[in-house]
């Protein structure tokens, strides 16, 4: 059995940490993960999914899953949204929930584009910065099928839709979050802006990197219009290796420059992912996010492939201000308190991940030295 020792209780993942004006107790995030449980009328978050929070509140914060802007953002079966009365209400119970116990949680802001799929929209085509297929999935009520060719959005669609983002941020206010992060991660509509093999405007939403990225900074600010001082998240994948995605030397040049620009918007935190773990490179890639550590000037959350040890050697070397796990804390609701006592993690099962109800959800239990 492992020991509190003094050493422990010092641990970098363990310090206190401000995030533009969120104030966390440690620097253990627990990063989004969709899962699949509002599988009930309206797309309403439930009971289950105010105790799957519950349990994870000891996190310093919790990023939720990715949570629908709207109807026509919808591109998972199961997933909630925030553009309802009842969703608002929904999230009000998750909200006090984790603030009665201690904890703190932003809510992420998700538009699947053209990721989507007819069966999530009623038939119509999903839209997207351009009519080309992004030759993805999307996880259907009767499982998974390819997706079609988009609609491109027109001037004012797009202005509907950055409306949206600054609604749904609203609406996160009045359901208690402590903030928002702005999902720009995968193969969805934020990331198909910014990727020149999608999009293919010539208008002022394409064309060159800074008009390919306008779309992303025009949602960071109407997000951030609801909130006083620095309550927002951005959340980049530079490194996805979808096919439409893979990372080449135009587009991490092109990242570059969004992360640049960043530097001038009123974000709390930058959340990257970064490179995908491998046989052959089975632990973080902390150089790919060095990369990044030296361009934005703000604080960083890294995120992929980080256990215990990497995640404290990270921040101790100042490459990250904060880690973020998502598989670890699927599987271990109380991960703040086995990082600080040594404990070893338990496994999750992958086929529960998107199965609903609360088996693989809310019963993992908490380490059995001190549940007995």
């Amino acid at each position: 059995m492992s020991t509190l020792t003094p050493a422990s209780t010092e641990q970098p993942l363990l310090r206190p940490l401000g995030l533009g004006d969120l104030r966390l107790p440690n620097r253990t995030v627990m990063a989004p993960a969709t899962r699949a449980r509002a599988a009930g009328v309206g797309l309403v978050p439930t009971e289950l999914h105010a105790a799957y929070y519950a349990q994870r509140a000891g996190a310093g914060l919790i990023v939720t899953e990715g949570t629908w802007v709207s109807e026509r953002a919808v591109g998972f079966a199961h997933v909630p949204g925030v553009y309802s009365e009842e969703q608002v209400a929904g999230w009000r119970r998750v909200t006090d929930v984790v603030h009665c116990l201690g904890g703190r949680i932003v809510l992420q802001l998700w538009h699947t584009g053209a990721a989507s799929h007819p069966d999530h929209l009623g038939g119509r085509r999903p839209l997207g910065p351009s009519a080309v297929d992004p030759r993805e999935t999307s996880f259907t009520a009767e499982g998974r099928k390819p997706t079609v060719t988009p609609r491109a959005m027109t001037p004012a669609e797009i202005e509907e839709t950055v409306a949206e983002y600054g609604t749904a941020s609203a609406n996160a206010r009045r359901a208690g979050f402590d903030g928002v992060e702005v999902h720009a991660v995968g193969s969805y509509l934020i990331p198909q802006f910014l990727n020149p093999r999608l999009n293919r405007r010539t208008d002022g939403y394409g064309g060159t990197p800074a008009r390919r990225r306008r779309f992303l900074t025009e949602v960071v600010a109407a997000a951030a219009a609801p909130w006083p001082g620095r309550r927002v998240g951005v959340r980049l994948s530079p490194y996805w290796t979808a096919p439409c995605f893979a990372p080449d030397a135009r587009t991490l040049a092109e990242f570059d420059g969004l992360v640049d620009e960043l530097n001038g918007r009123p974000l709390a935190y930058l959340h990257l992912r970064g490179r995908d773990p491998s046989p052959a490179s089975p632990g973080p890639d902390v150089a790919a996010l060095e990369r990044y550590r030296r361009l934005y000037h703000g604080p960083l959350i890294a995120n992929n492939g980080f256990d215990r040890a990497s995640g404290n050697a990270l921040i101790a070397a100042g490459t990250a201000d904060a880690v973020s796990f998502a598989t670890h804390f699927i599987a271990n609701p109380d991960l703040v308190s086995r990082f600080a006592l040594g404990q070893e993690l338990a496994a999750g099962d992958p086929a529960t991940y998107y199965r609903g109800g609360a088996e693989g959800y809310v019963d993992y239990p908490v380490c059995a030295h001190w549940a007995r």
